[in-house]
């Protein structure tokens, strides 16, 4: 293990020895332990690489497109361009090393940290050593002296205190949690304590019952419909994302699949609904400005009845794609008098990028960006675009948003 100087190291003047391949990949380990770190793999996957390229001085390999290839398992022929994985990911990153930073790591004697711009850590060696007080003398007054009323705080020790007080607020300020645009997205859907409802659409599925006696080609009767038993593979990772946020953001849900959905339900607090373009419930969304028609060929999305760009021809029967598009809804809605939040995708590739952006911060700031003022009251519709590799979804583009 090398013990010279080390690519990146940014420390003290005579404090360079001290930061050894070694020190950085104990202070790596505090790091990937700790609760910012532990419950986001990918987070750790990504640390841990950078860190590792860097100090053994493969720094400028680290590029995004490396990255994306090596960390995040994309094809050769992934771009960058059309994929911010990556850049979203890295922001994730350095917001989990301030935090740790900010708290559990604040006395560390190494600090990681990745400078917005670049891939390549930087390693810093820290000084924790105070300054110590001077000395303040005793004065004992003289028994023949009249008694002296106490002194008043001098401005130096007023200062001092001032300094505390907002050294504290500030490291509070880091340490809170944040308010971000993904907690703006939801706060209207989950104001107060009734349990949101979140209800994943079925797939119709038919299954070959058929006498193993019969002979012939088979029959319409040989095939019986299995009604509510089987949720899309897009749809379920959606849900998962939704329910693993709402344990996160500690809010009540219940979960519902298929049509064990009433109108009742949606009357009696917020409801999301994911992947429900194809069900009895569709007709609950098509008073909206953008809308997924399945019924008009080619499949795509509507805008206020006329069809648009945003379609896929030529959909293959299996549903397989190369590209998808998606809608995510969320409005008061007028019928049920309710919030009420729909993600839902021409195919299931969609719906699950969809879930993917409505959970993850990062990507809900780079899709609203451009919002209009006061948007968190407003109700708000984005059409999303999706590129599919290898079976799946890359992170979804906003290409229209409504707002009113």
């Amino acid at each position: 293990m090398s013990e010279g100087p080390v690519p990146g190291v940014r420390a003290p003047a005579g404090d360079q020895a001290a930061l050894t391949q070694e020190r950085i990949r104990e202070e790596l380990n505090r790091v990937l332990a700790s609760h910012e770190f532990r419950t986001s793999k990918r987070s750790q996957e990504f640390l841990r690489y950078v860190v590792e390229h860097t100090i053994n001085g493969h720094g400028d390999m680290l590029k995004e497109r490396t990255i994306g290839i090596e960390v995040f398992g994309r094809p050769t022929s992934y771009d960058p361009s059309d994929d911010a994985t990556v850049r979203v990911k890295a922001g994730e990153v350095r917001k989990r090393l301030g935090l740790y930073y900010a708290d559990q790591g604040a006395g560390d004697p190494v600090r990681i940290e990745m400078p917005s711009g670049t891939y390549v850590p930087e390693f810093h060696a820290a000084s924790h050593t105070a300054p110590h007080a001077p000395p303040v003398p005793l004065v004992v007054p003289s028994p023949d002296s009249p008694p002296h009323p106490p002194p008043r705080l001098s401005r130096y020790y007023a200062a001092v205190l001032v300094l505390a007080l907002a050294s504290g607020a500030f490291v509070w300020y880091l340490i809170r949690p944040p308010t971000t645009i993904l907690d703006q997205f939801w706060a209207p859907v989950l104001e107060g304590k009734p349990p949101v409802l979140v209800c994943a659409a079925f797939v119709p599925v038919w299954n070959f019952d058929r006498d193993p006696n019969a002979t012939g080609p088979p029959k319409p009767d040989d095939y019986v419909p299995l009604t509510d038993q089987f949720v899309g593979g897009g749809d379920l990772l959606a849900t998962s994302r939704l329910t693993a946020m709402l344990t996160r953001m500690k809010h009540p849900y219940r979960v519902k699949v298929g049509n064990d959905v009433s109108f009742a339900d949606l009357r009696n607090g917020s409801a999301i609904l994911v992947g429900y373009s194809y069900t009895r419930w569709r007709d609950i969304s098509a008073q909206m400005r953008y809308f997924i028609d399945g019924a008009q060929r080619p499949v795509g999305i509507t805008d206020n009845g006329k069809p648009t760009g945003w379609a896929l021809p030529g959909l293959p029967r299996d549903r397989r794609t190369t590209e998808d598009y998606a809608i995510v809804s969320r409005l008061f809605h007028p019928d049920t008098h309710a919030m009420l939040v729909e993600i839902a995708g021409i195919t299931q590739y969609g719906t699950d990028a969809a879930g993917d952006l409505v959970t993850n911060a990062d990507l809900m700031a780079e899709a609203l960006h451009d919002a209009p003022p006061g948007w968190q009251k407003k109700n708000l519709q984005l059409v999303l675009h999706v590129k599919v590799i290898s079976g799946a979804p890359t992170s979804p583009k906003v290409v229209k948003a409504y707002f009113w």
